[in-house]
């Protein structure tokens, strides 16, 4: 029985699960999103939700913290510097796996770990193209001639203010 084991060992021996979750965590905060096994996403999702918690505030101790369990400069930078505030208002939840099938080599369950805050098409709130309706010409052509009807008359009052001056 399986009592009070809460950690998947992914079939390694601990130094070999902890790089490679470091490895694959650095890989998702650069690339946003990332392929991989469904039981190695539950894993990292485990291991980088706490360490984006501490990327919300911005202390040298917190990032000797991520750095210790990372191990690489430059994803320390860019989850300070870049996730970080996209998340902050978010108490948790910062990942996202959506199961993608079977691989065909040996038929392991895949998936895709994205975080939430970086996908645009989940995002309903993200800055996107402004929808166009279909509107008549005949509205565009009525408008070009009141705006142009108003240039030509402009400069005709501005020419009997001069003269009134003199």
């Amino acid at each position: 029985m399986r009592h009070g084991k809460k950690v998947n060992h992914l079939g390694r021996k601990t130094a070999h699960r902890k790089a490679m979750l470091a490895n694959m965590a650095s890989s998702l905060i650069e690339h946003k999103r990332i392929n991989t096994t469904v039981a190695k996403a539950k894993a990292l999702k485990q291991f980088i939700e706490p360490l984006i918690t501490k990327s919300k505030e911005d202390t040298t101790h917190n990032r000797r913290l991520v750095f210790a369990k990372l191990r690489n400069k430059y994803a320390v930078s860019e989850l300070f510097r870049e996730v970080a505030p996209k998340v902050g208002d978010r108490p948790g939840g910062y990942t996202r796996i959506i199961k993608l099938g079977n691989r065909l080599g040996d038929n392991a369950d895949m998936a895709l770990i994205e975080l939430v805050d970086f996908n645009e098409i989940y995002n309903p709130k993200g800055e996107g193209k402004k929808k166009s309706t279909r509107r008549s010409r005949r509205g565009g052509k009525k408008n070009a001639t009141e705006t142009a009807a108003s240039e030509t008359t402009a400069p005709k009052a501005e020419e009997k203010s001069s003269k009134d001056e003199e």
